[in-house]
Protein backbone atom coordinates (compact mmCIF):
# COMPACT_ATOMS: atom_id res chain seq x y z
CA UNK A 1 0.00 0.00 0.00
CA UNK A 2 0.77 3.51 -0.22
CA UNK A 3 2.64 5.43 2.38
CA UNK A 4 0.23 7.88 4.69
CA UNK A 5 1.08 10.86 3.91
CA UNK A 6 0.72 10.17 0.06
CA UNK A 7 -2.98 9.01 0.18
CA UNK A 8 -5.00 11.86 -0.29
CA UNK A 9 -8.97 12.44 0.14
CA UNK A 10 -11.77 14.01 -1.22
CA UNK A 11 -15.52 14.31 -0.44
CA UNK A 12 -16.42 10.57 -1.37
CA UNK A 13 -12.91 8.84 -1.71
CA UNK A 14 -9.73 7.99 -0.28
CA UNK A 15 -6.67 7.84 -3.26
CA UNK A 16 -3.23 7.57 -4.12
CA UNK A 17 -3.20 7.72 -8.11
CA UNK A 18 0.28 8.55 -9.37
CA UNK A 19 0.63 8.71 -13.08
CA UNK A 20 4.49 8.36 -14.86
CA UNK A 21 4.40 10.29 -17.79
CA UNK A 22 7.02 10.59 -20.60
CA UNK A 23 6.96 13.02 -23.52
CA UNK A 24 8.99 13.26 -26.36
CA UNK A 25 9.95 15.65 -28.67
CA UNK A 26 8.41 16.01 -32.18
CA UNK A 27 11.40 13.92 -34.64
CA UNK A 28 13.27 13.37 -31.55
CA UNK A 29 15.04 16.61 -31.75
CA UNK A 30 17.12 16.89 -29.59
CA UNK A 31 16.36 20.70 -28.38
CA UNK A 32 15.97 21.05 -24.65
CA UNK A 33 19.22 23.13 -21.78
CA UNK A 34 18.85 23.13 -19.02
CA UNK A 35 17.10 26.33 -18.78
CA UNK A 36 14.48 24.91 -20.81
CA UNK A 37 13.84 22.28 -18.53
CA UNK A 38 13.59 24.60 -15.65
CA UNK A 39 11.27 26.51 -17.22
CA UNK A 40 9.24 23.76 -18.28
CA UNK A 41 9.08 22.49 -14.88
CA UNK A 42 7.60 25.76 -13.76
CA UNK A 43 4.72 25.67 -16.53
CA UNK A 44 4.10 22.03 -15.67
CA UNK A 45 3.72 22.56 -11.75
CA UNK A 46 1.44 25.19 -12.86
CA UNK A 47 -0.29 23.24 -14.88
CA UNK A 48 -1.03 20.46 -12.32
CA UNK A 49 -2.22 22.65 -9.99
CA UNK A 50 -4.56 24.08 -12.42
CA UNK A 51 -6.02 20.60 -12.43
CA UNK A 52 -5.59 19.78 -8.76
CA UNK A 53 -3.01 17.44 -9.34
CA UNK A 54 0.59 17.44 -7.90
CA UNK A 55 3.81 17.45 -10.08
CA UNK A 56 5.41 15.30 -7.31
CA UNK A 57 8.99 14.47 -9.32
CA UNK A 58 10.34 16.40 -13.05
CA UNK A 59 13.25 15.53 -14.93
CA UNK A 60 14.36 15.31 -18.55
CA UNK A 61 17.18 15.27 -21.27
CA UNK A 62 17.62 16.81 -24.52
CA UNK A 63 15.09 14.80 -26.31
CA UNK A 64 12.15 13.76 -23.73
CA UNK A 65 10.95 14.76 -20.24
CA UNK A 66 9.28 12.29 -17.23
CA UNK A 67 7.13 13.71 -14.97
CA UNK A 68 5.56 11.56 -11.95
CA UNK A 69 2.08 12.88 -11.12
CA UNK A 70 0.19 12.54 -7.94
CA UNK A 71 -3.78 13.16 -9.49
CA UNK A 72 -7.57 12.91 -8.17
CA UNK A 73 -9.93 10.31 -9.15
CA UNK A 74 -12.18 13.29 -10.78
CA UNK A 75 -9.40 14.22 -13.81
CA UNK A 76 -9.10 12.11 -16.64
CA UNK A 77 -5.54 11.85 -17.56
CA UNK A 78 -5.62 11.99 -21.49
CA UNK A 79 -6.95 15.64 -20.46
CA UNK A 80 -3.93 16.45 -18.13
CA UNK A 81 -1.28 15.13 -20.68
CA UNK A 82 -3.26 17.55 -23.35
CA UNK A 83 -3.41 20.68 -21.55
CA UNK A 84 0.41 19.51 -19.88
CA UNK A 85 1.95 19.05 -23.38
CA UNK A 86 0.11 21.98 -24.96
CA UNK A 87 0.61 24.87 -22.54
CA UNK A 88 4.16 23.97 -22.37
CA UNK A 89 4.42 23.66 -25.99
CA UNK A 90 2.80 27.31 -26.39
CA UNK A 91 4.75 28.99 -23.82
CA UNK A 92 8.23 27.81 -24.74
CA UNK A 93 7.83 28.61 -28.11
CA UNK A 94 6.74 31.88 -26.58
CA UNK A 95 9.29 32.39 -24.63
CA UNK A 96 12.76 30.77 -26.38
CA UNK A 97 12.56 31.75 -30.11
CA UNK A 98 15.22 29.16 -30.79
CA UNK A 99 13.24 26.70 -30.45
CA UNK A 100 10.70 27.57 -33.06
CA UNK A 101 13.18 27.02 -36.02
CA UNK A 102 13.62 23.40 -35.02
CA UNK A 103 9.59 23.32 -35.53
CA UNK A 104 8.84 26.20 -37.95
CA UNK A 105 6.69 23.55 -40.52
CA UNK A 106 4.83 21.54 -37.68
CA UNK A 107 4.39 24.15 -35.09
CA UNK A 108 4.19 21.36 -32.60
CA UNK A 109 7.06 21.00 -29.65
CA UNK A 110 6.10 17.23 -28.32
CA UNK A 111 5.44 14.38 -30.68
CA UNK A 112 1.65 13.52 -30.47
CA UNK A 113 2.08 10.02 -28.27
CA UNK A 114 2.97 9.84 -24.83
CA UNK A 115 3.72 6.80 -21.95
CA UNK A 116 1.37 6.62 -19.13
CA UNK A 117 2.52 4.25 -16.59
CA UNK A 118 0.86 3.11 -13.48
CA UNK A 119 3.08 4.02 -10.26
CA UNK A 120 3.24 3.78 -6.32
CA UNK A 121 1.40 1.05 -4.45
CA UNK A 122 2.14 -2.75 -4.25
CA UNK A 123 3.07 -5.12 -7.03
CA UNK A 124 0.14 -6.52 -8.94
CA UNK A 125 1.55 -10.00 -8.07
CA UNK A 126 1.28 -8.75 -4.20
CA UNK A 127 -2.38 -7.56 -4.69
CA UNK A 128 -3.34 -10.78 -6.59
CA UNK A 129 -2.22 -12.67 -3.72
CA UNK A 130 -4.05 -10.19 -1.12
CA UNK A 131 -6.66 -10.85 -3.04
CA UNK A 132 -6.90 -14.36 -3.40
CA UNK A 133 -6.35 -14.32 0.45
CA UNK A 134 -9.81 -13.25 0.99
CA UNK A 135 -12.20 -14.76 3.39
CA UNK A 136 -15.21 -14.68 0.66
CA UNK A 137 -18.24 -16.27 2.39
CA UNK A 138 -19.88 -19.03 2.19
Amino acid sequence: MADMQNIRTGRLCTFALHAHLVFVTKYRHKVFTDAHLKRMEEIMRAVCTDFECELADFNGENNHVHLLVNFPPKVALSKLVNSLKGVSSRRLRQEYPELVRHYWRAQRLWSGSYFAGSAGGAPLSIVRQYIEQQNRPL
